[in-house]
């Protein structure tokens, strides 16, 4: 392996990163630094998040800007706000002590008089996600013209969240002479056609076992019902009690409630999505970067440029709909050449999502059981007896105030003082986990089926119930399961199969729960119909009592069946219902 001598870098600018105490390059830093130093190439750069790309392409950079020229020469545009101020940090570390250069980050959330204000002051560098970028250049306060380096980082992410667009704009407004670096963990068509048409015969680079992925991440699953997610958390985290981990989950909903709950359950955890003011994240990030906060609850979106170090864990609480999602996941554990695992609690329908990323980085995931509550409890008995012969006795300060309580415990037994200080810490432990059930999946076939999909949770068998609303009211499978669920005052993990038609819809709840869903929804009215439900067999497709018929729709010559195809996302349910039933909805 070579040092950063050996790669081009000035005296001092190594000095800088011994200091910072890098020894040697990783492989990307390797391969790309001696290129970039070129100073007339275009480049992809493909690795894994967490081997170092910042460095990769920062350090050349560095290099080349010309801190007497103040105008911007070299552009970074990252997808997101956490890593637009990552990528800006490492930089100024950097050339401390080695250029003094006006390093700017422009991002949404923040105040943009600030960053016009420094821009103006004259910024070499600029660091920024696209929006607020296209933002500044239809202001005309960033000048690219006399851009000669562009970095584009984690393309494949910014591509996926829909910046196509702008990358096109801003590129656009860049002279044809510029360089541009392009930084990826994956290689998508998206990723190529950019490649393609701003780029001058690119250098590819690409990792060595690429598809691999990161050979220090353990890649884990456990298979649970869907409904029992949430108590496989615990107990994973409860098992594991240094653990320092990311949860992701799909949405921003999701992300929230879990974290709540986790807060209620006396966890220390936290949010990060994008509904929290930045202000909320700044917060979050600070002390999850201090490891004052142990778990971190995200959405894949927000949790992009964490780089904090020594994540021990990374829990999926649901496989992520794009493949490349996973990788960006798992790369934020098993950092700098430290180990890590990757935890995927998954439902049966799931395991599908887990074999294609077994295909697509090559690695098999193990199986794993969730701990049981005997196993939960002895784990937590060890960890506390570790935690007694571990801790430092100050043996001067702590003498005086012995005498008395050596005085209170002289009639117990060593065993009975072991028992009674344990179960001081322990108790609460043991009355929780007691009689707790196991909740690992069983490979033998069951009547009752769990899918993580929100458009088709739960039951298979059970009730079948007739409701007059469907298609025609803008409803889809995920909207209608929402309403049921408000209502019906109940949880997803009750309701089965959704036939969703154009004017009425059919769906499977759990046995026993029909009633209670039926009397949710009285004196309920969309549009000044009355919502309707009834126990149905296999209905037949025809016209119902209020003169629907099929998936046609149309109510005999009324003529509001265009009007009736509204969408039904983005409004407040109460409103888009009008009816007599005010009711907030209790979930989703």
């Amino acid at each position: 392996m070579k040092s950063f001598d050996a790669l081009g870098l000035s005296g001092e600018l190594v000095e800088v990163v011994r200091q910072l105490g890098f020894e040697n390059p990783t492989p990307i830093q390797e391969k790309a630094i001696p290129v970039l130093l070129q100073g007339n190439t275009d480049l992809v750069g493909l690795a894994q998040t967490g081997t170092g790309k910042t460095a990769a392409f920062g350090l050349p950079l560095l290099e080349l800007v010309n801190a007497d020229n103040r105008h911007t020469q070299a552009l970074v545009v990252a997808p997101t706000r956490e890593l637009s101020v990552q990528i800006t940090n490492d930089l100024e570390r950097f050339a401390n002590n080695f250029k003094k250069l006006n390093i700017v980050t422009v991002y949404g959330g923040a105040s943009i008089s600030d960053q016009i204000r420094k821009i103006k002051r004259g910024a070499q560098i600029i660091v920024a996600t696209p929006g607020r970028l296209i933002d500044l250049l239809s202001r005309k306060v960033v000048d690219l013209t006399q851009i000669q380096y562009v970095v584009l980082d984690e393309a494949d992410e910014m591509l996926n969240m829909g910046f196509k667009e702008d990358i096109d704009e801003i590129l656009s407004t860049t002279p044809d002479t510029k360089n541009v670096w392009l930084f990826s963990a994956t290689m998508p068509r998206e990723v190529r056609e950019i490649a393609s048409n701003y780029m001058s015969n690119p250098q590819e680079i690409a990792m060595e076992g690429q598809k691999q992925g990161n050979e220090n991440i353990d890649h884990q699953y456990v298979m649970v019902d869907e409904r029992d997610k949430y108590l496989a958390l615990k107990r994973f985290v409860d098992y594991t009690p240094d653990i320092f981990a990311v949860v992701f989950c799909r949405t921003k909903m999701d992300t929230q409630k879990i974290a709540e709950h986790l807060i209620k359950d006396g966890y220390n955890a936290d949010p990060l999505h994008g509904d929290l003011t930045q202000a909320q994240r700044d917060r979050v990030m600070k002390s999850f970067k201090n490891k004052t906060l142990q778990l971190l609850v995200a959405t894949d979106v927000a949790a992009r440029g964490i780089d904090v170090s020594n994540i021990t864990h990374v829990i999926h609480m649901n496989m992520p709909d794009e493949m490349e999602f996973y990788t960006h996941r798992s790369g934020r554990t098993a950092r700098a050449g430290k180990k890590g695992i990757s935890l995927a609690i998954v439902s049966k329908k799931e395991m599908g999502r887990v074999h294609q990323v077994e295909k697509s980085i090559k690695r098999k995931f193990t199986q794993v059981l969730v701990p049981t509550g005997d196993e939960v409890c002895q784990q937590k008995m060890m960890d506390l007896v570790k935690k007694v012969r571990s801790v430092e006795v100050n043996e001067e300060e702590i003498d005086s105030f012995l005498p008395e309580a050596y005085h209170e415990l002289k009639d117990f037994s060593k065993e009975d003082i072991i028992k009674r200080f344990a179960s001081i810490e322990f108790n609460r432990f043991l009355e929780y986990y007691r009689d707790a059930r196991d909740i690992n999946k069983s490979d033998k076939s069951e009547k009752r089926r769990f899918f993580e999909d929100e458009d088709e949770p739960a039951y298979s068998t059970g009730d079948r119930i007739f409701i007059n609303i469907g298609k025609m009211d803008g409803l889809d499978k995920g909207s209608l399961l929402g309403l049921i669920c408000d209502y019906g005052d109940t949880d997803k993990s009750k309701i089965g199969k959704i036939d969703l038609k154009g004017a009425y819809s059919f769906f499977e709840v759990e046995k026993g729960m029909a009633d209670q869903i039926m009397k949710g929804f009285d004196g309920v009215e969309v549009r000044g119909r009355r919502v309707r439900l009834e126990m149905s067999g296999d209905r037949p497709e025809r016209r119902d009592r209020d003169g629907y018929r099929g998936d046609r729709g149309g109510r005999g010559g009324r003529g509001d069946r265009g009007d009736r195809k509204r969408s039904f996302s983005g409004k407040k349910r109460e409103e888009f219902w009008g009816g007599k039933n005010k009711r907030k909805p209790k979930r989703y």
